[in-house]
């Protein structure tokens, strides 16, 4: 499961994606589920930014939101 940040924070660093990136939070998403079938976090966030060469904190945010909602999915 993704490491714990506060939700603040979490949603200030989705926020500011977009800007950030040029592609909205969902395209990334889907990127992820696209991507190879790791599971541990810090591979996909390691993953995330290899290949798309994001920040840390980005890629963090966007495989810990794709976490929280496949978790949601489960329920």
């Amino acid at each position: 499961m993704s490491q714990i940040i506060s939700d603040e924070t979490h949603q200030n660093l989705l926020s500011r994606i977009p800007h950030c990136t040029g592609r909205e939070v969902s395209d990334w998403l889907r990127t992820v589920d696209e991507g190879p079938a790791l599971i541990r976090f810090e591979e996909k966030v390691s993953w995330l930014r290899g290949e798309h060469e994001l920040s840390y904190g980005h890629a963090k945010a966007i495989i810990h939101e794709h976490d929280l909602r496949r978790a949601a999915r489960h329920w």
